[in-house]
């Protein structure tokens, strides 16, 4: 930030005393002396003008100078006494007040030459300041775009101490920083068909600045934001990493599209086409999804909510990637490879081999021994003859029903029904199987039965 008059005026070095009621918070941009009647065609605005008055100074004079320089925009005007005059003269003083045009007394032992070495080196330790200040938002900004673009909005509004609009390609909202950032939607939007053109920014009053996201061609969203202040060179280059940000983000290929493209004709009940690669079915806890959420790992699974956590559908060459930024959310269950028509069969394997801690695979599972000696065409249809009169709810709640141990309680809450509603299923269960449950040999039976008909189990 530009030091202002009243920082110069409290340096004890340079005795400078305020001759007006004007504020002195206003910033100073560079030191002029000048001696000519009319120094503002040198001049561009914020300057603060020294000067010894060797130019007439009767009121006419002073009054036309001081609305000169209040036109340019000065910062103010420090006169030299102890020369031409021996004290300010009452006309410039009187002038001064009525324009409300900052009037500093310089002393004579004052020379113009330490007031501008002292501003010139605030203006050095300013930019100083601003360099870091950047640096540290740069950091933060990109902490903050790990978290997704909404929280580096939030963030960018906040280092700017002002507020910041994302929009989408057709103009439409996406996050706003704060809330009552939205109030600036409407004049925003209707500005944004002056970037059709090419044009990658757009400043309009307020200030506001607004830039397009992407790195060419259609855009792909648009940053606006707006400061209580005019745009500083700082606000340009904090606005600047928050786009590159945004524009990495938007660039970054994304997903998988063999595997979606599978997916999608799995669940439009078309042929599936054979995806690049085997997938596993993850169990893991309900925060799996936000420990993804900010990895790119995450645009490559699916994540679905399964009994108080999630199942996490995961291209199989990148479980083991996938592993650590999920495990810190619970215990981690993990199913063998399999191809898309058998996701079922690898979340049921998924969910038999989760442990109380840590990862386990169901590869590792002593019994995915015992069971691999039973596994065969001939096995598998006495498992179906055995639950064909079962229809996939009565399935998944057996299955859930011998998963906690014949207690129908727990295995109620796991499939999210009403413990009664478990009791009249297990009761026809048993029916048409023709089956004593509580039997413990029953019970493993029809787990075996379960597991080789690899059915889903949700």
């Amino acid at each position: 930030m530009a030091p202002t008059l009243a920082s110069v005026v409290s340096l004890p070095r340079l005795h400078l005393r305020g001759l007006t009621t004007a504020a002195l918070d206003v910033p100073v941009r560079w030191v002029a002396v000048s001696e000519l009647p009319d120094p503002t065609p040198f001049l561009e605005g914020g300057e603060l003008v020294l000067t010894t008055g060797m130019w007439p100074a009767g009121p006419r004079e002073c009054e036309e100078y001081v609305a000169r320089l209040v036109a340019r925009g000065v910062a103010g005007l420090g006169f030299g006494v102890g020369l031409g005059h021996a004290e300010v003269p009452p006309a410039l003083v009187e002038a001064a007040g009525r324009h409300g045009l900052p009037l500093l007394e310089v002393p004579r032992p004052t020379p113009f030459a330490a007031i501008g070495e002292e501003v010139s080196r605030m203006l050095a330790a300013a930019r100083y300041e601003d360099v870091t200040r950047a640096f540290r938002a740069q950091r933060e900004l990109t902490r903050a775009a790990l978290r997704g673009p909404g929280a580096l909005v939030g963030r960018l509004a906040w280092e700017l101490r002002g507020w910041a609009l994302l929009l989408g390609p057709l103009g439409e909202p996406r996050h706003a920083a704060p809330e009552q950032a939205g109030e600036h939607l409407e004049e925003v939007a209707a500005e944004l068909p002056r970037l059709a053109d090419g044009a990658v920014s757009l400043a309009l009053p307020g200030p506001i600045v607004v830039q397009t996201i992407g790195l060419g061609g259609r855009p792909r969203g648009y940053l606006a934001v707006g400061t209580p202040r005019p745009l500083s060179p700082f606000v340009h280059t904090v606005v600047g990493v928050a786009v590159s940000l945004l524009t990495l983000g938007s660039e970054t290929p994304r997903g998988d599209a063999g595997f979606k493209a599978a997916l999608g004709r799995l669940l439009l009940g078309w042929e599936p086409e054979r995806p690049p690669h085997r997938i596993r079915v993850l169990v893991c806890g309900s925060g799996a999804p936000e420990g993804l959420e900010n990895d790119p790992l995450g645009e490559r699974c699916l994540a679905v909510p399964y009994r108080g956590g999630c199942a996490l559908i995961v291209p199989d060459p990148l479980v083991d990637q996938v592993l650590p930024l999920v495990e810190a959310y619970g215990p981690v269950g993990v199913g063998d490879p399999a191809g898309l028509e058998d996701a079922p069969r690898s979340l049921a394997e998924a969910e038999r081999a989760r442990p109380g801690s840590g990862v386990r695979r169901y590869a590792e599972l002593p019994v995915r021994g015992l069971l691999g000696l039973l596994e065969g065409p001939e096995a598998a249809e006495l498992a179906e003859r055995l639950l064909a009169p079962l229809d996939e709810v009565l399935r998944a709640s057996l299955m859930a029903y011998l998963e906690a141990g014949g207690q129908g309680d727990p295995a109620a809450r796991a499939l999210g029904v009403h413990r009664h509603t478990l009791r009249h299923r297990t009761r026809r269960i048993a029916r048409l199987l023709d089956r004593d449950l509580e039997d413990a040999g029953t019970r493993a039976e029809l787990w075996i039965a379960l597991m080789l008909t690899r059915r889903a189990v949700f």
